[in-house]
């Protein structure tokens, strides 16, 4: 039976009741929409078909094998905020000492407290840059060898979790995961054996600061993939 095309598009509520107490900060339905892709939208990623299409467009890296190949030959660009051409973002870079861009794209962070911040994220050879589009100031820079793994669901969201040991973790959400992951997993891999662990599950913690963990939970449900964050008590 062929799985019926259309774009999901992503949105979150804050249900302040459950701020006060333990349970989900944020919840969030990713449910069908329109075809249009923004890089101010965080919304659905380009052109998926269905739950089993997101794993298989992840297969190159998962080693699991391949029953789509439409997938695989996406027109994907990698630079979509031009950076040669914003001389504050290549400024950032030069002082680090990094200047090939591998990626970049306007993203939507997580933070501790539950807040949603629009911030740039850059991917180079060496570092992954979160910059604030405010006030063009870097807010973090995280060595490509730093990152342990990375957390996805199984489902048709733009979530995705960066897994950082010596550090606090990262969640975030983008309309090109996919892209973006593939281009992480490349950057970090040194050899044929060595390749970053991928991990694909409705469920997963993160550290979302130094003592703070919180459990990320997919639920598909009519209309699309239903997102809640709740935070772990202490044992």
């Amino acid at each position: 039976m062929v799985a019926e095309r259309f774009r999901y598009s992503w949105r979150t509520q804050i249900d302040e009741a459950t701020q006060q107490q333990p349970g989900p900060a944020v919840v969030g339905v990713t449910p069908p929409e329109s075809n249009n892709h923004s890089n101010d939208q965080v919304g659905g990623e380009a052109d998926p078909s269905s739950n089993d299409n997101t794993m298989q467009e992840l297969e190159p890296f998962m080693g699991v094998k391949m029953r789509r190949k439409a997938s695989l030959h996406r027109d994907y660009r990698g630079d979509y905020l031009d950076v040669p051409s914003q001389p504050y973002l290549m400024k950032i870079l030069k002082k680090q000492g990094d200047q090939q861009v591998l990626f970049a794209d306007k993203v939507l962070k997580f933070t501790g407290s539950g807040k949603m911040k629009r911030r740039i994220l850059i991917i180079t050879e060496f570092a992954i840059y979160i910059i604030d589009p405010e006030t063009d100031a870097l807010k973090r820079r995280i060595a490509l060898a730093a990152v342990e793994k990375m957390y996805l669901s199984e489902l048709n969201d733009n979530f995705f979790a960066v897994i950082i040991p010596t550090e606090y973790d990262l969640l975030m959400a983008s309309t090109r995961k996919t892209e973006l992951v593939t281009k992480i997993v490349e950057a970090t891999k040194s050899s044929p054996d060595d390749e970053l662990e991928v991990v694909c599950s409705n469920r997963f913690e993160y550290n979302a600061s130094a003592d703070l963990v919180k459990e990320v939970q997919f639920e598909e449900v009519e209309g699309g993939v239903k997102t809640r964050i709740l935070k772990k008590e202490a044992s």
